[in-house]
């Protein structure tokens, strides 16, 4: 039986934009849909203010307020899929910890850009940013115009880097197989920044070389997965400059990005480059971010 697809809730319009787009998805792929709130106030909280005076209904409405929201959260995806399998579940634990225990049991985690704490205001919630960083699935965050979450453009865009692994590529052209839609798979080199010595075995000018080595990469990143999806068409483009700039701009005409994260064995800290950080606080459509293990 595939792994359900997860979506953490938390009342807030973010979350709930974050639910909209896992419908969708789970339709897409057939999946189950799996609706959790984690809310670590209620662990610490019940057992020590259950017995005392005039806290009871404290809790009490806690409680009714975190089931609340998933309930809410699961009427509103049943009214977008009534024939979606949905379930739901309240869990008494730091989000990001929540969450990412969830990820071992997922086929993906989806959340909203930030929920209703008191970092709001941010660009970026923490909860999403820590999970991007340190999932063991792919972590999609929701964000973007009506046009860019709804599948309406019909592509998809693929950053290929230096943390770029067969996962990403392969999820970015499974999404596209099941869309109906096309793939840009995007390059960014620099030319270099000082003229070297010339190696023994390139000739001509450093960044026609640059950019050569950069088109090769892109093939050996692309030409294995394209092969298992020949009805995908892919754009392969090469861009001189930055990566975060570029991926940031084509975001605006994709309804997926995509990006690679390693994880190193061993390594318990968050594992995620400049690229993302870029792009999921400034992507104009959802970002999936998908580890490779290593």
């Amino acid at each position: 039986m595939e792994l359900p697809l997860v979506v953490g809730v938390d009342g807030s319009e973010p979350s709930l934009h974050a639910v909209d787009w896992a419908v969708d998805e789970a339709v897409r792929h057939g999946f189950r849909l799996r609706v959790v709130h984690a809310s670590l106030w209620e662990r610490y909280e019940r057992g020590a203010l259950a017995d005392t005076p005039g806290v009871v209904s404290d809790v009490v409405t806690e409680q009714d307020f975190a089931q609340s929201i998933v309930a809410r959260a699961a009427q509103r995806a049943g009214r977008r899929a009534p024939m979606l399998e949905i379930s739901t579940d309240v869990v008494p634990e730091d989000p990001v910890a929540a969450l990412l225990s969830e990820g071992r049991r997922a086929s993906a985690v989806v959340t909203g850009e930030r929920g209703r704490g008191p970092i709001r205001e941010l660009l970026l919630g923490s909860v999403s940013l820590s999970l991007a960083a340190r999932a063991p699935c792919p972590v999609v965050v929701v964000r973007g115009r009506a046009q860019n979450t709804e599948a309406a453009i019909g592509r998809i865009v693929l950053g290929v880097g230096g943390t770029t692994a067969p996962a990403a590529v392969r999820y970015a052209f499974r999404e596209a197989a099941v869309r109906r839609c096309e793939v840009e798979a995007i390059r960014a080199w620099r030319r270099p920044a000082h003229r070297t010595a010339p190696h023994p075995l390139l000739t001509g000018e450093p960044a026609h070389a640059e950019e050569e080595h950069a088109s090769a990469l892109l093939d050996e990143a692309l030409d294995g997965v394209a092969k298992e999806y020949p009805g995908v068409i892919v754009h392969r483009a090469l861009v001189e400059g930055s990566a975060r700039h570029t991926l940031v701009a084509r975001s605006s005409a994709a309804d997926l990005l995509v990006i690679g994260a390693r994880r190193r064995h061993g390594h318990l800290g968050p594992q995620l480059g400049l690229v993302g950080h870029a792009v999921l606080h400034h992507s104009e459509c959802p970002v999936a971010v998908v580890p490779q293990q290593e």
